[in-house]
């Protein structure tokens, strides 16, 4: 069910631990885990676990505890932990309509709610925006009792926060940031978000069409509007090659970051984990 985990930091132990941030990212089709020294700026860990099937929270609740014993991540490694949940439970709401009282109301037009399920909120500060969504609350406790007090955000913010931070372009923007399975894609108008969801995929051509939907939807030019892909996707890749076969302008696209990496591997890493810090 789980990979073989080929990092470990267990044997990276220093007195600069108190300075050694955690990231992991927890979805229903994988687990990823990000360690980076802030003294150095060096990554000691980036790795992730595919699972072989859609999980349930339970099944992805024990493969987590599985993986923290593999790399034998221990409280007393880090100073700060983040955590990144990644589902389809979310909306995103204008500030000027946002009220926390009505968080489930967001939700129920696109989402099926359960009697117990919890709705918290991210605020997208200076961006007018609240990522209203449903936390996987049983890794949330599980990461409580490891690790105790931590940070947690959903993957829309991660990712939007990512593309707010880059410098604006004077066209418009596609940008798709891809996962297994899923991808989440996103058009900017400079500095003004214009559309952003949430698709799910099982093949290249659902990954293309969900892609060309948008363009049309949008009245985007495939000859003009560039798309840039990031995330789980590399240059020549099926998906990249699929999508280069009918939008003239496609790229590969690596978010700028404030923190220049010390890692050999640095093409393998999804660099919108650094926005969870």
């Amino acid at each position: 069910m789980i990979e073989k985990a080929t990092n470990s930091i267990a044997s990276q132990h220093t007195d600069s631990n108190s300075f050694k941030k955690l990231s992991i990212q927890i979805g229903l089709n994988g687990l990823s885990f990000f360690v980076l020294d802030t003294l150095t700026n060096t990554v000691l860990l980036a790795d992730k676990i595919v699972l072989s099937d859609t999980a349930t929270p339970y099944l992805l609740q024990k493969s987590l505890k599985e993986a923290i014993e593999k790399y034998r991540l221990k409280p007393s490694l880090f100073s700060e932990v983040s955590v990144i949940h990644q589902n389809s439970l979310f909306t995103l709401v204008p500030k000027p309509l946002f009220e926390v009282g009505e968080l489930a109301n967001y939700l129920k037009f696109n989402t099926k709610l359960l009697a117990n399920d919890e709705v918290v909120y991210d605020e997208l500060k200076n961006q007018g925006l609240v990522c209203v969504y449903v936390p996987f609350t049983n890794i949330n406790n599980l990461l409580f009792e490891l690790f105790g007090e931590f940070e947690y955000k959903h993957l829309t913010t991660v990712v939007l926060q990512t593309l707010f931070n880059q410098k604006p372009s004077m066209k418009k923007v596609c940008y798709a940031h891809v996962s297994d399975g899923f991808f989440e894609l996103a058009v900017f108008d400079q500095k003004k978000m214009l559309f952003y969801n949430q698709f799910e995929y099982n093949t290249k051509e659902d990954f293309l069409y969900y892609i060309l939907f948008t363009y049309e939807q949008l009245q985007l030019s495939t000859e003009s509007i560039k798309l840039k892909l990031f995330g789980a996707i590399e240059e020549g890749d099926e998906l990249y090659n699929i999508c280069y076969d009918y939008i003239k302008k496609v790229v590969v696209f690596e978010p700028k970051t404030t923190v220049p990496l010390n890692f050999d591997q640095q093409d393998s890493i999804d660099l919108t984990l650094l926005s969870s810090f």
